[in-house]
């Protein structure tokens, strides 16, 4: 038998454990089902009243206060939200416009386990048609109006636009304007009299894409013509000459109050008045021919009427020339000033007076001025001519002469560049002239004729030319350089001669040739032998170099001289065998001798002594 006291504790502990049990299941509660519907159906007519229901089911076990998150979006973006112990919530749509449209769905959350409904669709069928109100039906041709396109009733992204209709004209739009909430505000201009017919309509931009609604109410406008168009009168008329006295008259026909009168010229203002009359009264001069334009403006409108304005010259512009035209320094120069009459009865040349001036200071009161090229006469000319008619003075200047005398040409100068020079190799020259005006043109002869040309165009740049390979240094001589800088003055020369003392010709070394002292014959043990190493052409200093074909370099001399000799002391029995000679010089081009080959042989009576014999081999360089 349990005791009863441990029967109660035992069922203690299992209620405990079915609680916990209970407990745990509690938190993962199954999500059965969401439901979405569109009531009263998927596609409405816009205004409709709109009910979207979402419902949730979850298999629970009689919990008490289950909540709820609803969690609606059309199109992907959140339109509403709520928490709730209800498991049915409402979104009502009232009235429905064409923004609503759009693919909704819903999201239920509870106890962090979320699941959402099909995606329902809603489509709002129709645009309200906008209403169009104008500041004025009647105003004058140019005039500015206000303009508010409306649809109060309609939201989303509106863009509204103003469109008129002339006459039998195909309708044009005027303005497109975004909407500030479901209306747009801005100023239209008719510019053109006569009877119009204006409306509006707007755009709305949705995800399924762009609407367009309906034409606005369309409102009769009525453009009447602004009577100001100026007349304008010139006199004496409208060709003039110089010096004479003109009366430009510009008034306005019509009665329009508070009109304003311009008289321009190449767009700058002559003269301007409030009053409906304007007089503009200047003497003629050079220069003020062109359009004179009588403007009349009241508030944004304007007329304009155009008047061509000769003025005709009493004598030409004056025209500085100098002689010649291409001048050196030494040359005689002569600055004349000319002008043409074209009126003699008002002007004579007898009566003009001519004055150069340098650098805009007065050098001669005179027609001509006669001096010689230097580099202070250097600078900008000009002249003028006065002349007086009807106690008016005319003065006209000429055009800017720039006289800068050229710099006659130095004889030019030929030099080898780096100042060395080998034979047998190509080199370069360098021509150039000390003095001279550029552009200048080097043309280089050589030995053999033409070489090449350099124009010379900038002070930094040199003319260099590439010649090929000269044998003899003689020929160095036959290069001549001309140099010119003016197709009318005579060309200048120079030779490499004049240089020959800076430049440093350098002759390769010959082959060598070597020679054994004792020549033929005996040579004993114990005795000396000299090798000699000779060329018959090189620029001193040269290096010789000895050599023995088994045992190599043997030493190395340098010489001032074209041969050189080495000393072998006390010849032995090692020391036969092939010799051989080097030579070079600054010309880098070693050449090498033939091999001079010593034999022993032994020569009866003589045991025990070595006897040398000579014998030369031709070997390549």
């Amino acid at each position: 038998m349990i005791p009863r006291s441990s029967v109660k504790k035992l069922q203690t502990i299992l209620t405990i454990h079915e609680l916990s049990l209970w407990a745990g299941q509690s938190r993962t509660l199954p999500l059965d089902n969401v439901g979405l519907w569109i009531l009263p159906a998927n596609t409405v007519p816009s205004g409709t009243s709109v009910t979207l229901q979402c419902q949730v089911t979850v298999s629970h076990d009689n919990t008490a206060h289950l909540s709820h998150t609803f969690q609606l979006r059309r199109d992907e973006v959140l339109i509403y939200s709520i928490t709730t112990t209800e498991d049915k919530v409402t979104f009502e749509l009232n009235p429905s416009r064409a923004a609503d449209s759009g693919s909704y769905e819903c999201q239920v959350t509870v106890k962090e386990k979320s699941q959402k409904s099909h995606s329902q669709k809603l489509e709002v069928t129709g645009l309200q048609t906008p209403v169009l109100n104008l500041e004025t039906n009647t105003l004058y041709e140019g005039n500015d109006f206000k303009a508010t396109c409306r649809a109060p009733e309609e939201k989303g992204s509106l863009v509204f636009r103003f469109l008129r209709r002339y006459r039998n004209e195909e309708p044009q739009t005027m303005k497109t304007v975004p909407a500030t909430g479901n209306s747009s505000e801005t100023t239209l201009v008719l510019g053109q009299a006569g009877d119009y017919s204006l409306y509006c309509e707007y755009d709305i931009t949705l995800v399924s894409g762009t609407r367009r609604s309906n034409h606005s109410n369309e409102e009769h406008v009525i453009v009447k013509v602004l009577t100001i168009k100026p007349v304008m009168n010139v006199l004496p008329s409208s060709n003039v000459y110089e010096g004479d006295l003109v009366e430009v008259v510009c008034r306005v026909e019509g009665a329009v109050k508070d009109v304003h009168i311009y008289l321009t010229k190449n767009k700058r203002i002559l003269n301007e008045t409030s009053s409906s009359i304007l007089r503009h009264v200047f003497r003629a001069q050079e220069g003020d021919s062109g359009e004179l334009v009588c403007k009349t403006e009241w508030r944004n409108v304007q007329k304009q009427n155009y008047y061509p304005f000769t003025v005709k010259e009493l004598f030409s512009k004056p025209r500085l020339v100098l002689e010649p035209l291409e001048l050196f320094e030494g040359d005689r120069m002569t600055l004349t000033c000319t002008v043409t009459v074209y009126v003699p009865e008002r002007i004579s040349q007898g009566t003009l007076q001519y004055t150069v001036y340098k650098n805009n200071v007065k050098i001669t009161p005179s027609q001509s001025y006669i001096t010689m090229a230097h580099p202070s006469n250097n600078g900008n000319y000009t002249c003028k001519a006065a002349a007086n008619f009807r106690s008016h003075s005319f003065i006209k200047e000429s055009q800017t002469v720039v006289v800068e005398a050229k710099v006659m040409l130095s004889k030019p100068v030929l030099s080898v560049v780096n100042g060395t020079l080998i034979l047998g190799k190509p080199f370069q020259l360098h021509c150039h002239s000390d003095n001279g005006t550029l552009p200048i043109k080097y043309t280089l002869q050589g030995p053999k004729g033409f070489v090449g040309f350099v124009m010379v165009t900038r002070p930094e740049q040199k003319a260099i030319f590439n010649c090929p390979p000269i044998y003899k240094s003689s020929d160095l001589n036959k290069f001549i350089c001309h140099a010119n800088n003016s197709p009318q003055r005579p060309v200048e020369f120079g030779l490499v001669s004049q240089l020959f003392q800076t430049t440093k010709i350098i002759e390769p070394v010959s082959q060598p040739v070597l020679t054994i002292h004792p020549h033929m014959g005996d040579a004993s043990e114990g005795q000396d032998l000299t090798l000699n190493c000779s060329v018959q052409s090189g620029t001193p200093p040269i290096t010789f170099s000895w050599y023995h074909t088994e045992r190599g370099a043997l030493t190395t001399q340098t010489s001032k001289k074209l041969e050189q000799s080495f000393h072998i002391r006390n010849i032995k029995e090692s020391h036969k065998g092939g010799y051989y000679c080097r030579s070079d010089n600054d010309a880098s081009h070693t050449k090498q001798s033939n091999t001079v080959t010593k034999l022993i042989r032994l020569t009866p009576g003589m045991m025990g002594k070595s006897v040398w014999s000579e014998h030369v081999s031709v070997s390549g360089e």
